[in-house]
């Protein structure tokens, strides 16, 4: 039955598209990443059945990993991901001056490769985070003629939630290579006070001039961090 209705509901989503999505967006530490992912009829059936959803409804991180292997095979090669470090996330915002000047650089470069290996595709969908032409002044640069549709909690789409799984396992493994190289178990999601008591431990461990490694320097978290180590000190 939930096929037949959401069929009925939203027949598009089982229409040839492009679905696009961001993990690590709201937090400190760790990369900004985003995917894409084509799916047509069958491939979004079969990713309906495995009970692909968005993955900020999905709290195991083990259950993340099997959706992105599941996913991968199923739509394989359809589909790209654009993991943006902090080192270099923090350079490209400086020189782009705001976040959804970024993501849709992100969204653009992530459609074009997923248009690469898709042929015949001519819509995608995503959030809504910004002007979509923000997104399509940085594909038509390039040439991309796609009709680019953006919802608010696109997520329900089968293809955004894939990529938002997609996304997200990638966020996760970038969190725990930064955790290798602070020498720490983990660093903690999110923009707390768990993340600004690591962040401060990264700084007091590594020096000040570390801390872009890790974090999205413009967050007002940084300024927290640096100012009470400069009341401190």
């Amino acid at each position: 039955y939930e096929k037949e209705w959401a069929y009925r509901e939203s027949p598009d989503m089982f229409k040839p598209h492009i679905g696009i999505d961001e993990s690590g967006k709201g937090d400190f530490f760790g990369p900004l990443v985003v995917s894409g992912v084509f799916v047509d009829e069958k491939s979004a059936e079969k990713l309906f059945d495995a009970g692909v959803t968005d993955s900020k409804s999905i709290n195991s991180s083990n259950r993340i990993y099997d959706l992105e292997e599941f996913i991968q095979t199923t739509v394989h090669p359809c589909y790209d991901t654009v993991a943006i470090g902090p080192a270099r996330y923090n350079r490209l915002y400086e020189k782009m001056g705001n976040l959804n000047k970024l993501l849709a650089w992100g969204h653009a470069r992530v459609l074009e490769n997923v248009l690469a290996k898709s042929s015949g595709c001519e819509r995608a969908v995503s959030d809504q985070f910004a002007d979509k032409r923000v997104v399509e002044r940085a594909l038509m640069e390039n040439g991309q003629a796609i009709k680019l549709e953006q919802y608010p909690r696109a997520e329900k789409d089968v293809a955004v939630a894939a990529a938002s799984i997609l996304a997200r396992a990638s966020f996760l493994r970038g969190l725990d290579k930064l955790a290798d190289k602070a020498a720490v178990e983990n660093l903690p999601k999110g923009a707390g006070p768990q993340v600004r008591q690591a962040a401060r431990d990264i700084v007091e461990n590594l020096g000040e001039d570390a801390l872009p490694e890790f974090v999205k320097t413009h967050f007002k978290t940084t300024a927290d961090v640096l100012g009470n180590k400069k009341k401190n000190g």
